[in-house]
């Protein structure tokens, strides 16, 4: 029988190390590769079509939830889970939006990263069961409080929420334009959009917005 391969993505090294473990425990489960940084998790899955993508929500330069949306996009045959510290519906209806097929809190008991892996790869939706029920009623409510005027996170582009997220992260207006390979002036015309989407016109506002609607975490 085949391994499963699978991707794993988790900035803080050590919970990296021990989720690797873990999958290295489970029978038909191979980790192809691992990273810390979520725009380099998203080359390795494009680089080795895994089965499954394990990413942390909170990642340098692209967040899980980018990655997920992009790998649905970009690879449908890899399925991603989530790993989050976060209960709240509104993190988990974020992350069905962008196409996930599994959220997994990391306080969940070991005994559930194989059930996760088991259903994903049935092609089912895992959901920790601390938050199926309340995502449901999140589903029924509007979503998170947004800051501003109104605007959503949903109709931002792609390149508008990686230049949110790299502000909300502090980089400078010169290194946006490096990582992206972009002009300084094309990160300026798009930040000012964002901000005019967004009903936003300071840059610690955007960081407030980015933290609320999950694009970058408050945690250290």
């Amino acid at each position: 029988m085949s391994k499963t391969r699978i991707v794993l993505a988790d900035d803080h090294t050590l919970v990296r190390g021990g989720i690797r473990a873990l999958l290295e425990s489970i029978p038909g489960v191979e980790v192809v590769a691992e990273s810390g940084d979520g725009r380099e998790a998203l080359e390795l899955i494009a680089k080795h079509g895994p089965e499954v993508a394990l990413l942390d929500i909170g990642m340098p330069s692209m967040n899980g939830l980018e990655v997920a949306r992009q790998a649905a996009k970009d690879h449908p045959r890899t399925k991603v889970v989530i790993l989050s510290m976060h209960a709240d519906p509104a993190y988990v209806k974020q992350a069905l939006q962008a196409g996930v097929a599994g959220y997994l809190l990391k306080g969940a008991a070991v005994a559930e990263l194989p059930l996760a892996l088991q259903s994903v790869a049935r092609g089912e939706v895992y959901l920790t069961p601390k938050v199926s029920q309340s995502v449901v009623q999140g589903y029924l409510r509007e979503g998170p409080e947004e800051e501003g005027g109104g605007g959503s996170a949903e109709g931002l582009t792609r390149r508008q929420r990686e230049i949110l997220q790299l502000i909300a992260e502090g980089k400078a207006t010169k290194e946006i334009a490096q990582i992206l390979d972009v002009s300084v002036k094309t990160v300026e015309t798009h930040r000012m959009r964002l901000m005019d989407r967004l009903g936003i016109h300071d840059v610690p506002g955007l960081v407030r917005y980015a933290i609320r609607a999950g694009i970058v975490s408050s945690d250290p």
